[in-house]
């Protein structure tokens, strides 16, 4: 069953797939045809974790990415394929050099009445760069928005950013660098437009945390939500530009906190899409109803140890060394966390750019196909752990190493389990070597990580866009996702000729480029990649045309359906 899993997630894991059962229908949510067409039912959907935040600026997570971008619109949208196409912008051209993108809005509302406009994106995306917070890279380090590293690194005035608007309905865009998969952002909630006029008038620190103090102008809009309650709701938006093609009446998530639970809401018709991993997959294959209703889909994002190499921690920064990072990392045996704990078709990893998410636009070969390319420096070898432990002995003068290990314990069921695989190989294959692990939720989780508060963290990151970059460039020095801390000139430089410098014009040398990037992140152990993670998913029959993908946005549901 476990290869077969896998095989079918290799198969699927790159394209975006449709949802369709056929067990006994749920019945959640009930009718609400009064309030929309189609099908005019809501769907019951489970969320992981708590949404952590509606706020644009805010937001770190899928599931907070997720809700917003039911109920927003960029300038772009994904298809079922992943490609961007048309939302908010009808249209856009694109100048002869590359470098200035002018975008074409069509007639859209907020949910207010309120015109969308093209000053609603040079509002957000000011305040994002003038605020710097975790994803303001994307403007810079990314987009390559002109003006947008000086208002994040330096201050600089906001008005400076690289973007105007000649009318309501033209949003001018200028890029230092051409970009190639400029489109593809604009369907990142992070590139989400804000009304400035209704955000100035709420209280400070309010914007995004009830019905009211939020604002929508895609397909539904926000009914109900308290920050850190286990459930809320989106309905159908009559005013969306595109309300025609919306059958939902809505959504009704709920936050499930165990895989045996989200079996159980299913089971009982509490639920209409969940996903489940370890045992409970076993249990849906073995039911002749419930195999019906199981899709493998590609999650997209790679779980991973992340090393602080800091003196703040670690017994003043031992982990800064290469060669312990290498010990730990090879006396992990990856295979055996997906197989017998994971159990939900995700694949082992071992390159820091997981695999089935990028592909050349040269060859369309996949970034990460050779999972053994990086053979001398990761995979489960317990000589070649204990060798690299020894070395790291001898360099630092000591004979023994304690170390916490942090990780949620509201991401799944698996990841407990994960957490204590990783120290009973560690302890059992590292004579000398403690890991005492810390469960926290993923929002301690993350405020540790950002704060330089950890020794070691079991975390994951899913790719935003379609790019290597996604991943390698969190490693740059002094990013604000290099929660390492690790710092390599050569490294900084290869990431800077790939994104400003000498290879932008070269699709090709970029490629290789990023390569040689990668290959200095596994040789020095920057991060233990574990496994790329699929997702299970229990979808009740009925339910069709839920749109899942590997990259920025897991599931889109404007054109699902529930019959």
């Amino acid at each position: 069953m476990k290869k077969l899993i896998a095989l079918l997630l290799a198969a699927l894991m790159i394209v975006s797939l449709a949802a369709c059962s056929n067990s006994p229908a749920s019945s959640t949510g009930g009718d609400t045809s009064s309030s929309a067409g189609g099908s005019g039912k809501y769907l019951g959907v489970m969320l992981s974790t708590n949404v952590m935040s509606l706020d644009t600026d805010l937001a770190t997570d899928g599931d907070s990415f997720e809700v917003i971008a039911d109920c927003i619109d960029g300038l772009m949208q994904m298809d079922a394929d992943g490609a961007a196409v048309p939302a908010i912008a009808e249209s856009y051209d694109l100048s002869d050099d590359g470098t200035t993108y002018t975008f074409h809005l069509r007639d859209a509302k907020w949910s207010n009445g309120a015109d969308v406009t093209a000053n609603d994106f040079i509002f957000a995306w000011r305040r994002i760069c003038q605020n710097a917070g975790e994803y303001a890279y994307m403007m810079d380090e990314i987009a390559n928005i002109k003006g947008a590293a000086a208002i994040i690194a330096d201050g600089a005035d906001p008005t400076t950013l690289g973007v105007s608007a000649p009318d309501d309905k033209t949003l001018v865009v200028e890029l230092e660098v051409p970009v190639s998969f400029f489109p593809g952002l604009m369907y990142f909630p992070t590139f989400y437009p804000i009304n400035e006029e209704f955000y100035n008038s709420l209280e400070d620190g309010t914007y995004g945390t009830s019905p009211d103090t939020f604002l929508s102008n895609g397909a539904f809009v926000l009914e109900d939500y308290t920050p850190g309650t286990a459930s809320l709701a989106v309905k159908k938006s009559d005013s969306y530009w595109d309300a025609a093609n919306v059958k939902l009446a809505g959504i009704n998530y709920q936050v499930v906190g165990s895989s045996d639970n989200a079996l159980t809401a299913f089971k009982s018709n509490a639920l209409d899409v969940v996903t489940i991993s370890g045992n409970q997959v076993a249990s849906a294959q073995d039911d002749a109803d419930l195999s019906k209703n199981l899709e493998v889909t590609g999650a997209g994002y790679m779980w991973y140890l992340s090393f602080s190499q800091t003196a703040n921690n670690a017994q003043g920064g031992k982990l800064a060394n290469a060669n312990l990072r290498l010990a730990i990392s090879n006396a992990i045996d990856r295979e055996s966390l997906v197989d017998n704990y994971v159990m939900d078709g995700s694949l082992a990893t071992y390159t820091a750019v997981p695999p089935q998410f990028a592909a050349s636009s040269t060859t369309g070969e996949d970034f990460s196909a050779d999972q053994d390319k990086f053979k001398d420096y990761i995979g489960y070898d317990v000589a070649k752990a204990q060798s690299y432990l020894e070395a790291a002995k001898a360099e630092l003068g000591v004979d023994s190493f304690e170390f916490t290990m942090i990780y949620g314990n509201n991401e799944g069921d698996e990841v407990t389990k994960v957490a204590q695989a990783i120290k009973d190989a560690v302890e059992g294959n590292l004579p000398g070597v403690t890991i005492n692990l810390q469960p926290m939720t993923k929002a301690e989780r993350l405020d540790k990580m950002q704060n330089d508060n950890y020794d070691i963290a079991l975390t994951r990151w899913g790719p935003d866009y379609a790019d290597p970059m996604t991943y390698l460039g969190m490693w740059i020095t002094n990013n604000s996702n290099n929660y390492g801390f690790w710092s390599n000139a050569e490294y900084d430089q290869i990431i800077a000729d790939c994104t400003t410098g000498a290879y932008i014009a070269d699709y090709d040398a970029r490629w290789a480029a990023m390569y040689d990037a990668e290959a200095l992140v596994m040789q020095e152990a920057v991060i233990a990649p574990l496994y790329t993670k699929a997702n299970a998913n229990l979808i009740a029959a009925g339910v069709k045309d839920i749109q899942f993908h590997p990259v920025g946005l897991n599931r889109v549901y404007k054109a699902a359906t529930v019959e």
